[in-house]
Parts: structure tokens; sequence; C-alpha cells
């Protein structure tokens, strides 16, 4: 067999040790081939080693010129078979900082310190105004931002663009962390007793069932996305088929529920199912003032003439509410926050919980929704009395 280290002269004299190897085809059917040129022949045939036995174990990665903002763009594109439009929308905003920082550079050079100092980076001053970058960034929109990052780059693994992934072991710094807990206010969700304020303040409100709702745990855009022919009031059931969610603050996107278990059948609470009666009675009566004025859509939240109402007009109505009755502004997607710790902090079960929720693990139902406040712990202080030994 001839060897396939090749002696080469330079037109300066110097002599260098090459090799061609096969490794594969174009998309054309073509035999791929790579030259790898060495200063030194042991150093060649090392490396030709090393490659023989990369591609006989599946791992051989060859070399590309692409950028990490062309592969970003082009790992969007693939998510786009996987992923709802409005997921692809976040990505590409999430991803944004780092087409910024990281985007010249090679993919296939990008390092793991380069990826910790752009995150440390985009914590200091990632937050975008007018176009341009100013104060910090909530240290949990940096992680969401690099776990979409770490994905990326996985996938550029899988791909064999990369041999590890540069974004693996990188974590928005201890340092970081605790500033951003001492520094950014949060706003906690309500307390039972400021939903029982609200709910005890909106019957006599033209929208009262579809802010019960709201109550109850359901989604912004699952609540906007009910229709009379979902309702069972019968039965004093609900189904959620349908998300109405918002691009941009201004186009509205119908869709099928979030995931297989966002699609469910909730049961209609007493107070839920008696309000849905009399807002389905009185948009009869809308239906008659109107006239040839008025749109049949089908839609529960709609307007005196029919109009489907989206979740920025739910979200601003209720603001509205909120400052009337002197409560806390809060954000109707956290009203869903408050309605799953109170499930759970009286007993509902966890796989139920986290039906109800519309979600497939009940451990991620608790991580993220369930907040326990100091009156839930009341009863744990009470019992601690017969250790200290109070009667």
């Amino acid at each position: 067999m001839a060897d396939p280290i090749k002696v080469i002269t330079l037109p300066s004299g110097q002599v260098r040790y090459r090799f061609v190897i096969d490794v594969g085809v174009h998309p054309n059917g073509k035999r791929r081939q790579l030259t790898v040129t060495k200063k030194d022949e042991d150093e060649a045939r090392v490396a030709y080693g090393r490659i023989l036995s990369q591609k006989a174990a599946g791992t051989l990665v060859l070399p590309t010129r692409i950028t990490v903002a062309q592969w970003i763009e082009e790992w969007l594109k693939q998510k786009e078979r996987d992923v709802e439009t409005t997921t692809i929308r976040t990505y590409g905003h999430a991803l944004i900082h780092m087409v910024d920082i990281l985007g010249p550079i090679k993919l296939q050079e990008l390092t793991q310190e380069q990826v910790r100092d752009c995150i440390d980076m985009i914590v200091a001053s990632g937050r975008r105004a007018g176009g341009s970058k100013g104060s910090r960034l909530a240290v949990s929109t940096v992680e969401g931002i690099l776990g979409k990052f770490r994905e990326c780059l996985a996938a550029a693994v899988v791909q064999r663009l990369r041999v590890t992934n540069p974004a693996e072991g990188v974590r928005v710094s201890l340092a970081d962390k605790k500033l951003d807990r001492r520094e950014r206010p949060r706003v906690k969700p309500w307390s039972v007793q400021e939903v029982q304020k609200f709910v005890a303040k909106i019957p006599r409100d033209r929208l009262h069932a579809p802010l019960l709702f709201s109550l109850m745990g359901l989604r912004p855009a699952e609540v906007v996305g009910l229709r009379w022919e979902y309702l069972d009031l019968k039965n004093a059931t609900l189904e959620i088929a349908v998300t109405r969610t918002m691009i941009g603050n201004v186009i509205v996107l119908e869709k099928d529920a979030k995931t297989e278990a966002g699609e469910r059948l909730l049961p209609l609470p007493l107070p839920v199912l008696e309000a849905l009666k009399k807002f389905k009675a009185r948009q009869a009566q809308e239906k008659l003032a109107a006239g040839e004025a008025y749109v049949d859509s089908g839609w529960v939240v709609v307007n005196e003439f029919g109009v489907a109402r989206n979740t920025r007009h739910l979200r601003e109505h209720a603001y509205r509410l909120m400052r009337e009755f002197e409560l806390r502004r809060v954000r109707l997607y956290d009203a869903r926050h408050s309605c799953l710790s109170y499930l759970a902090n009286n007993g509902v079960p966890d796989h139920i919980l986290a039906r109800w929720a519309g979600h497939a693990n009940a451990d991620f139902t608790k991580r993220k929704y369930v907040h326990v406040e100091v009156e839930d712990m009341r009863e744990a202080a009470e019992t601690w009395r017969g250790l200290h030994g109070g009667q």
C-alpha cells in the first residue's frame, strides 16, 4: 500500500508533509476529501491516524468557516419545523445578544471563556433601549438566553460542526445572582386575600366570567381562546383546545394548545359556572341590541358587538380594575401562580395539580408556579408547640 504521506517542496525550498483523505460525500453525491499539510512528518502521521480513528468512530468533525451568527441563523431555520412561530420569534430575540457579541467568531474557534465573558457582558449592559444597550438584564432573562444558546451549540455538536459545546459549563456568576436578588424587585403573585378581594369586587363587571378563568389557573391565551362550543354548561366542564397568542403585542395568532398536556378538560367551579351562564345570557341580549352589526364569532371573550378580544385587551381591562380597586398591579399570568399555589397548599395531589396547569411534569409545576407564603406556614408553626412544650 502506498504511503499516504507525501513530501512537498514549496517554492521557497521548505519541505512540508501532506496527505489527502476521503471523509465522506457532498450533498451532490461526489466524494469529499480533506487535505492536511504539516511541517513535521511525525505530526502528519499522527493527524492521519487520528482522522482515520475518528472516521471509524463516527466522531470526525470537518473544518468549516461558518461563523456563530451564520450557525444561529441556520439553527433557527431548522427549528421552524419543530416549534411555533411565536417561539421562533422568542428564540431569535434572545439570541440577538449572542449575534452582536460572538457573531463574527468562527463557530469552531468559539471557546468557553468567550461564552462566559459574553454572558457577563450581557448581564451588565444587555438591556436595549432605542436600539442601544443600557442597564442590567435580569438574571432570569440571561439564563434563558444562555439556555437557548446552549441548545443551539448542542445541535452544532450533533451535526458534526463542533467536537464540544463551549456553553455547556457556563453559568451566570454567583456575584451577579446575588446582586440581582438585592437590587431587582420581585413582583409577588397575589396572596389569597388579594385574590379574594378582587373576586369580591368584579361580579358587576361585564368580563366577570373571563376574569374568573384567569383566577382558576388558565393562561391568558387560553382564556381568550375559549369558544362556546368548548364549554359544557350542563356538565360543568371546559375544554382547552385552542390558544390565541400575540406576536409583538399586535398580531393575534390562533393555534392549538401549547403542548399535548395543555389540551385538557377541566371541571368548572360553581362560581365560574354561574358567571358563565350570566355572561352567555348577556351576550344574547347584546346580539339582539346590535342587530346586523353583531359579529357571531363563537368566541367567549368578545365585546358588545361580538368582536373577539385578545390578551392585550384582557390585560388592560384587568389593570384598570386593579387601579380602581386599589390592588397591587400584577400580570394576569401571575394570577395563574396564585391559583396553582392555592391548590398545592390546600392538599391537591401533584398529578391533579399538573393536569390542571396543563403540564406534563408535576415537578415543573411545583418548582415554577407554587409559592409558599408565611401564612401558609402557620400550621407548621403551631406544630412546633408540641416540641417546645406548649399546650
